[in-house]
């Protein structure tokens, strides 16, 4: 099969890639309850047969586009971390912040996660947000050296963030804006 991008014969796994990275956005934009697959097919220019051939149906295409989310997040982490010499774990947990602010700029991957959470009843969901939480807070400990109310303290504050950048609470010339907002960056 020839690709757009490259010209060249395509195997099942690369299509699964770049198929799962229109559907993180595609999802990010819907949710999983409102996004029929054939949205993630148009976006990713390929029949929703071929979607159906190459993933477990809807349910499994938005669990592995989850899975790739906090794969995306976890590698982030680990990234930022390597970008510091020092062995301070707060250090690491800053550079890992700093990685974090330049993954989520496009904010799909954030909304993605807000929208798994809502999905959390669907098991298979919550499975996957169970281990995309696990992965994460596992590499945030073992790749910064912190402790654990440190980790707990990172997790959470990165969760604040995402409320604030969804909400949009930069905006808001507000007192409970600003005290939410206050010492949160993002790009």
């Amino acid at each position: 099969m020839k690709t757009r991008d490259t010209g060249t014969r395509s195997t099942a796994e690369a299509q699964r890639r770049r198929i799962l990275g229109h559907a993180v956005r595609v999802f990010a934009q819907g949710g999983y309850r409102a996004t029929p697959v054939a949205d993630v097919a148009a976006a990713a220019e390929v029949s929703t047969a071929y979607v159906f051939r190459l993933f477990d149906g809807k349910l499994g295409l938005f669990v592995d586009a989850v899975d790739d989310c906090y794969d995306q997040v976890a590698a982030a982490m680990l990234a930022g971390a390597g970008r510091t010499s020092s062995t301070n774990p707060e250090d690491k947990l800053a550079a890992m912040t700093d990685a974090y602010i330049e993954l989520v700029s496009d904010r799909d991957l954030i909304a993605l996660q807000v929208h798994a959470t809502s999905a959390c009843d669907v098991p298979e969901i919550r499975d996957a947000v169970r281990r995309g939480l696990a992965k994460t807070t596992e590499t945030v400990a073992k790749a910064s050296g912190a402790d654990t109310d440190a980790v707990q303290r990172f997790i959470a504050y990165g969760q604040l963030c995402h409320l604030i950048v969804q909400a949009d609470l930069f905006d808001i010339d507000s007192t409970w804006a600003r005290t939410l907002s206050h010492g949160i960056r993002h790009l």
